[in-house]
Order: C-alpha cells, then structure tokens, then sequence
C-alpha cells in the first residue's frame, strides 16, 4: 500500500472519531440539562425521563437491523444518512417548544446514533488489515469515550452561559466537519453478495428489541412487579426469543447468529457487554455523589469525571498494543479484574472520603474498562469477514447498548430501595416526603427550602449507601467476567484452526 493511501485511511480514521464523538456528547449530556429543562419546559418526572429513554429506546433497537442494510446498500452511504439525521434531530430539538417535541428529536437523535455505530465500526474492519485493526479500532473508542466526560463540562458551560437549546447544537458543527471529512476520504464497500431483505427478522428484532429495553427502562420507577414493565420484559424476550428462532432457519438471515459458535466472537461480546454495564452503572451513580454529596456543581462534576476518563484513555491504548503482541486474553481478563478492583475500592466510600480518593478509584476503573473494552471489541472484528462487518458490529453495539441499558435499570433500582429505605422523612408533608424519596436532588431542594440541615445529611449518608453497593455489585461482576475471560481465551489465540474451520461454516449461509 502506497504512503499516501495509508495517510489517508488514518484521515478517514479522524473522520470516524468525528462522527462518533457526539454520541459520548449524548450519554452524558442531558444529565447536567434536565434540571434546566425542567424549568424551561415545565416538564415533570415522566416527561424528563422519556427525553433520555427515548434516545436509549431508538439507539438500542434498530441497530440489528441497519447493520444488515449497511452491508447491502453501502456503509459510507448509510454513515453519511444517519450523520445528516443527527444533525438535522439536533437542530430541531434546539427549537423544541415543550416536552413531546424535545421527546420525538431525542427519538429520532437516538435513529442516526444507531445507524452511525454499526456502519463506523463496520468501516474500520473492511479497511485495516488485523494488524493495524486494533489501534484505529482504540482511536475511534477513545473519541467516542472523550465525549463522556466532555458532555457535563461543555453542557455545564453551555448551561452557565446560553439557553438549554444550545447543549444540542454543540453536535451541528462536529457533524458538519464529519460529514464533509467522510464523504472526501472514505471509500465505499458493501456486501458484494448480499441476503434478500429478511423483513420478518427486522421486524422481530426491532420489536423485541425496543419491547425489552422499554422494559428496563420503566422499571426503576414502576417496580419491577409492575404489570406493564413485566408485559414489555416478557414480550420482548418472546419476540426476541422468535427472530433467533427465525434467523437460525430462514436461508439468507438478515443476521448471521452461526457467529456466536466463534470464541472469540462470544466472548469478545460478552466482555464488551459487561464492560459496558460497568460503565453505564458508574456514570450513573458517580455525577451525582460529585454534585450532591461532595458539593460541585455541574461544570464542577464533569471536570471531575476526567480521571476516569484519562484511566479509560490510557488503558484503551495499553490494551490494544497488548492484544497485539500476546493476544486477547490477557488485556481483557486483567482489564475487568482492575475494573472490579477499583469499584471495590470505591465500594469502600464514606462521608469523609475526598475527591483525592475519588479520583484515585475513577483512574482504575476507567484503565480496567478501557484495557478490557477495546480488545473485547478487535476479538468479534477479527472473525467477522469484511462482507458481513456491518450486521456482525451490529450485534456487538446492540449487546451493549442492552447491556448498559440493562445496567442502569438493574443498579438504578439497587439504588432506588437503599435510598429510599435509609432516608428518615419523619415529620415531612406528604409532597415533601415525596420528593425527598423521589432522588436526592429532591431531597437537596426540600432541604434548601425548609431549613432542614440534617435532611440534608441524612439523604447524602442514604444515597451514598446505595452508591457503595451498587458499586460492591459491579465489582464482583467484573471479577466474575475476569476469570471466565481468563478461561475462555486460549492464551495467544487469535483465530485458532478450530474457530477458522467454524467461520466458514458459519458464514456462507446454509
């Protein structure tokens, strides 16, 4: 390959970090947005988490399906179409006038994020060799990770200075520069022999999908006996339960399932899924100890989250030249086994723990996820043939979207009873019981407003309880995953003749 060429597919590696990069924006922006919104819009609870869950539902639920057309009908083309749909959501949802609109932008935001991950990653397997896969495959992780903590800093800035509408429109010029950078230097590539259009597995797998995610969504606030939460859960697991049944029948399947008889294909999503449970689970819990226990504001709390995130930098790039040189096993397993240390440490958090001993758990953790994530990821790209890219990375992003929604729903509700259980409102009206049992920030306000110190003291002790054992339960999930990890990747293995022998089988169709 000529010097020139190989500049330009690392240009076209910036672009894809480009595109990426506004979706870290999106997962943790709103959560510095919605007290302002609130205001703003006259929102109330429901309406404020249906303007997340919404993003969640939509993201989580098509990408099975646009992995499959991406390889049909070209990934650079269908990159470019859901980049423009994201740009177009953002717009239009600076200039949202009330909650239902804010609700179906942040809807259709989440239908360009689930066409730009599959067909981004789908990008870099047809363009680098096994070799060079990892460290662009590391770049594009590292933007997309860059913009998590970037969300509360620039969101709170934006805050601080500008109308909420502008935490939207931050993504409009970083598309733009996407948009112009994709479409000079990237090449086309699709499926040169692609399935008929399996419509009855996109329809079960967009249906089961959004039917489960819904469900966990709902329950951290219905309850999990909830009829309509158990409806959706059980629902979605049946639908779900018919598009495998489906797809390991119909002779060209919209998603090759045979796939999951790979090692490295299995396990390579299974740690990515748990790696980004852990993740999900921790930027849940963490902004709001830094603003309510520990006393930031929102600006505040987002400066302090770059600990983690400079952990998550540096252990993508040491996991990715680890992976190179001894294989996967390695920097998975010890990636989650330090992921579970440093939530164990963080486990151990009491009210006179500082931000110092903060920081020091959030650097582990993130060097455990980032060591463990990226190679996880490079594992599925290594057996996927550059054909099927789009529908297999599909999986991948799906699993763990699931996995971190499944995450927020399964800690959220941890959090919710200890909270909600530890927290004295003896003396309290019913509304301001109420609200105090609702969330901290609730119980903060009542506080403020009523004079009362000790509620305030009481609701820190009680969500900081909650915290720690969220975090004790993470921990011991990732050093469960950590020693099946170990297990379950031969040492060195990249593509063992077994698993060669597999993939053949498994990906010319039946």
């Amino acid at each position: 390959m000529s010097r020139h060429a190989d500049r330009q597919r690392w240009w076209a590696v910036a672009a894809l970090t480009l595109a990426v990069l506004t979706i870290g924006f999106d997962i943790t922006i709103m959560n510095v947005a919605l007290p302002t919104m609130a205001t703003a819009l006259a929102a109330g609870t429901d309406g404020l988490q249906w303007i997340v869950n919404s993003y969640i539902l939509l993201f989580a639920g098509l990408m099975l399906p646009v992995g499959a057309i991406a390889d049909k009908f070209g990934r650079k083309r269908l990159l470019l179409i859901g980049l423009s749909v994201f740009a177009a959501a953002s717009l239009a949802a600076a200039w949202a006038g009330d909650t239902g609109a804010v609700v179906a932008v942040r809807a259709a935001l989440g239908v360009g994020a689930a066409i730009i991950m599959p067909s981004t990653l789908a990008i870099i397997a047809v363009l680098f060799e096994p070799a060079e896969r990892g460290k662009a495959l590391s770049v594009v992780v590292m933007g997309m990770g860059a913009g998590i903590p970037l969300g509360p800093i620039i969101g709170g800035y934006l805050l601080n200075h500008y109308w909420w509408g502008s935490i939207f429109l931050i993504n409009v010029p970083v598309v733009a520069a996407a948009m112009v950078a994709i479409a000079l230097l990237l090449p086309e590539s699709r499926d040169p022999d692609p399935p008929r259009a399996d419509l009855l597995g996109g329809l079960l797998s967009t249906a089961g999908l959004l039917s489960f995610v819904y469900g966990l969504v709902e329950a951290p606030d219905r309850g999990w006996d909830d009829a309509l939460v158990l409806a959706a859960l059980a629902g979605g697991v049946v639908l779900l339960a018919s598009f495998v049944w489906w797809e390991l029948r119909v002779p060209r399947p919209m998603i090759d399932l045979r796939l999951f008889r790979l090692r490295l294909f299995r396990w390579g999503n299974i740690n990515a899924t748990v790696a980004s449970f852990a993740l999900f689970g921790l930027l849940f819990v963490v902004p709001l100890y830094l603003q309510f226990v520990l006393g930031n504001d929102a600006f505040g709390t987002g400066i302090r989250l770059l600990p983690l995130i400079g952990g998550f930098v540096v252990g993508v790039g040491a996991g990715t030249r680890i992976a190179g040189r001894v294989g996967h096993r390695l920097p998975v397993a010890a990636g989650l086994f330090l992921t579970g240390a440093g939530l164990a440490i963080g486990a151990f958090t009491d009210m006179a723990s500082g931000f110092g001993y903060a920081a020091t758990w959030y650097a582990i953790t993130g060097l455990g996820i980032g060591s463990a994530l990226t190679p996880s990821m490079d594992a599925v790209l290594a057996v996927l043939p550059p054909e099927r890219s789009g529908s297999g990375t599909a999986i991948t992003m799906t699993l763990r979207q699931a996995g971190g929604a499944l995450g927020v729903a399964l800690l959220g509700s941890v959090l919710s009873q200890i909270y909600t259980a530890d927290l004295n409102v003896t003396g309290l009206p019913p509304s301001a019981a109420a609200a105090a049992h609702d969330s901290i920030a609730g119980a903060m306000g009542v506080a403020a407003r009523a004079n009362l110190p000790a509620l305030a003291v009481d609701a820190q002790n009680a969500y900081l309880d909650g915290m720690t054992t969220v975090l004790g339960l993470c921990a011991v999930i990732a050093g469960a995953a950590g020693i099946a990890a170990s297990l379950a990747f031969k040492q060195g293995e990249s593509r063992s003749r077994a698993d060669l022998d597999v993939h053949e089988t498994a990906t010319r169709g039946v």
